[in-house]
């Protein structure tokens, strides 16, 4: 048994606690706490990463502890290949989160000391939620999540914070009520055939259930997760959240929090519910191909910097989904490697918006122009998030894409061939919004506005480096994620396509 992740897990919350209890007006002082719990918590993450041995255990760093013992729900955790890299990009984001809200001024009389406690509290139940090897204990986690990020939109966010928190919080209650139904559903089942009721994960792999049973629980956790990716039409939320969170809450909310769904997709679904999975791809595939096409048409229409850089996550979570729902290791290896991806490119996207936003005013793209001539740094940071988003080669997100649509084509040609247009349009919404606020006349407003300082260069340099580290060398994360794929697709019972090579004298024959 394995207390690191425990540990992992536990640190900030406890770190929360004492942030919000500090006496009332020491802000520098939470800011420090919380930058420094959050630099150790990094560094945690990155020791589960580093140390996890990819040919080892599918599950490592395991605990568990009796929590509610006539029902068979245990406080257990255990990460693999796909947790533990995910729990990594979280361990990046916060603290680049915690130095972006530094100077930040929060709205009305509310205190930043408070939303630095949320955001420890809200690590702790991100961590949580990829760590659960007992489904009772990730729902708690899937839904208490939602506590924090509510109060960190609804409390500091933009002029229509309450609107966005409430309608956040009530899709992703509306859609873990419906896992729970499943969730029980699974446990029923367990004590039917097992004698007695478990929320494991490794003991409900074991079970035995009927087609249509297994179609009704799919559909439970299905809902769920395609609320929180989100996979159209189930998106209508994220526009409006990303949009009025503040920028810290974006970056979290679009890098980390979406990805519970495709995790879910990848950790619950296929394995449990392996006949469901095949039933219901082809209208999994068809959600994401058209997520995919309508994020990015939507994106292209945006006048709002947030809003777009918003419905392109749609767009990248719609590539997420073809990966997942493909069925071959390359393309769900690409998927999770996607997610990583995303999280860093968007998130610097995010900041780079925010940044812009605080120099200009302004979240119009109309407003800005030739920034790139009086902030060359900045033009030149925006250009490589920019180039990452479109997915350009030499980029860490185009090794992601390509695994995807080169493991889709071998399943799923068609899906793949209108995915493949999606990267098309990525290039004309990111570009776009590039040129129309980098390039051209100079908005003689913004003509005194500054460059890059130190501590938003300090905040930028991990994720243009992940951009270009990733998009050259991935092999270190491809190693790790690669054997918990295969592991899913061999609880899925579905094995990689051979290739085919036709006799040359058929062929002339």
């Amino acid at each position: 048994m394995s207390t690191l992740l425990l540990v992992t897990l536990l640190l900030p919350l406890v770190g929360g606690g004492v942030v919000a209890a500090l006496p009332t007006g020491r802000q520098a002082l939470a800011k420090q706490l919380t930058l420094g719990i959050s630099l150790v918590v990094l560094v945690l993450t990155l020791v589960l990463a580093v140390r996890f041995d990819p040919g080892g255990e599918r599950f490592q760093y395991t605990s568990s502890y009796s929590w509610i013992e006539s029902f068979g729900v245990s406080f257990a955790l255990g990460v693999d290949g796909i947790a533990v890299v995910l729990i990594a990009l979280i361990g990046v984001l916060v603290p680049i989160v915690v130095a972006a809200s530094w100077n930040e001024e929060p709205p009305g009389k509310r205190s930043m000391q408070v939303f630095f406690a949320w955001l420890l509290v809200l690590e702790t139940m991100m961590i949580g939620v990829f760590a659960a090897t007992d489904i009772f204990l990730f729902y708690v986690f899937f839904e208490v999540m939602l506590v924090p990020m509510y109060f960190l939109i609804g409390s500091f966010g933009g002029p229509r914070r309450q609107y966005a928190a409430v309608k956040f919080f009530l899709y992703s209650l509306f859609g873990g009520l419906i896992m729970l139904a499943s969730v029980i559903g699974l446990y029923v089942v367990s004590n039917n055939q097992l004698g007695q009721g478990t929320f494991a994960f490794a003991d409900l792999l074991a079970l035995e259930i009927d087609s249509t049973t297994q179609r009704w629980l799919f559909l439970g956790f299905f809902i769920a997760f395609a609320i929180k990716a989100p996979l159209v039409p189930f998106h209508t939320w994220l526009p409006d959240a990303g949009a009025e969170a503040p920028i810290g809450g974006s970056v979290l909310l679009v890098g980390v929090l979406d990805k519970v769904g495709t995790f879910g997709f990848l950790r619950y679904c296929l394995p449990l519910f392996p006949d469901a999975s095949k039933f219901f791809a082809p209208l999994a595939l068809v959600l994401s191909v058209v997520g995919i096409i309508y994020g990015a048409l939507l994106a292209m229409g945006q006048s709002d910097m947030k809003r777009l850089v918003a419905y392109t996550s749609i767009a990248h979570f719609g590539f997420i989904g073809l990966g997942v729902f493909a069925f071959t290791s390359q393309a769900g290896t690409g998927a999770v490697l996607y997610m990583v991806n995303h999280g860093i490119s968007t998130g610097a996207l995010f900041l780079i918006v925010g940044i812009l936003i605080d120099r200009g005013g302004s979240r119009l793209i109309g407003d800005y122009g030739g920034l790139a001539k009086i902030a060359p740094v900045l033009g030149g940071a925006f250009l490589i998030a920019a180039l990452s988003s479109l997915a350009l080669p030499g980029t860490n997100s185009f090794v992601s894409e390509f695994l995807v649509l080169l493991g889709s084509y071998t399943t799923q040609p068609v899906f793949a061939i209108i995915g493949t247009a999606g990267v098309i349009l990525a290039a004309l919404y990111i570009l776009l919004m590039y040129q129309r606020t980098m390039h051209g006349p100079p908005n003689p407003r913004l003509a005194k506005v500054r460059d890059l300082d130190k501590r938003e260069l300090a905040v930028l340099g991990p994720l243009i480096a992940l951009i270009i580290v990733l998009g050259v060398y991935p092999k270190p994360i491809l190693d790790i994620i690669t054997p918990a794929v295969e592991a899913t697709m061999s609880d899925l019972g579905v094995t990689d396509p051979v290739p085919t090579v036709a006799d040359a004298e058929a062929t002339r024959d």
